[in-house]
């Protein structure tokens, strides 16, 4: 009897170690995967939207960049996707949506015309303890642009901010876009104004590898 019940009690002990094991391999099965898992923002599943203002009642007008490429980098959070990712923004691809199809040509030989540089506007994102600042370079000025940032569902990232053109000396070039429009660009009281703030707003998707 008692080399029997020796026998039962290896065996049990036998098969409790084989049990975990199995769940001490599972576990690190799991962690491995969730290690690997890495988000990586999709320049096709980004826009680059932003708001010009006119008159001085400051009235909004509208447009786009259809076109954001990305340095290829990839990041264990959005936060660490986000971080250090360099753009470029070819003004080529802008885009007002004007049913006169004259604004975007006005625009981009006018305004971006009488920049340096005037073939792309580049930069690197940065977040750091949850703001984001990004380095932007256009008229060959680099100057940092705080943004606002909303992650929703770990992948729908939106990103706000106002650009103040003086910052990228960028007013001569506004003057020459006001000249063009100088008449839309006036109000109920006659004025012709264009503004130097701009409102930039980017949406972007995060894919998960």
């Amino acid at each position: 009897m008692k080399k029997i019940s020796l026998l039962f009690i290896a065996m049990a002990i036998s098969l409790t170690s084989c049990k975990q094991e199995k769940k001490e391999t599972k576990t690190e099965a799991a962690t491995e995967v969730s290690a690997a898992k890495q988000f990586v923002i999709k320049p096709e599943g980004t826009s680059v939207k932003f708001t010009a203002y006119k008159t001085t009642d400051k009235v909004g007008v509208g447009g786009e960049f259809t076109t954001v490429n990305f340095d290829e980098k990839s990041g264990a959070t959005p936060e660490e996707a986000l971080n250090n990712l360099k753009f470029s923004i070819p003004v080529s691809s802008l885009f007002t949506n004007d049913a006169t199809n004259t604004r975007d040509a006005k625009i981009k030989t006018s305004f971006f015309g009488a920049m340096l540089d005037t073939d792309l506007i580049t930069g690197t994102i940065k977040y750091v303890n949850g703001s984001v600042v990004a380095s932007v370079t256009m008229n060959g000025e680099t100057n940092n642009l705080p943004m606002d940032v909303k992650i929703t569902d770990e992948r729908r990232v939106t990103l706000t901010g106002t650009m103040n053109l003086a910052e990228w000396k960028a007013l001569d070039a506004l003057a020459s876009l006001n000249k063009v429009c100088f008449d839309l660009h006036k109000g109920a009281d006659g004025v012709s104004k264009t503004w130097e703030d701009v409102a930039i707003e980017v949406n972007a998707f995060l894919r998960e590898n």
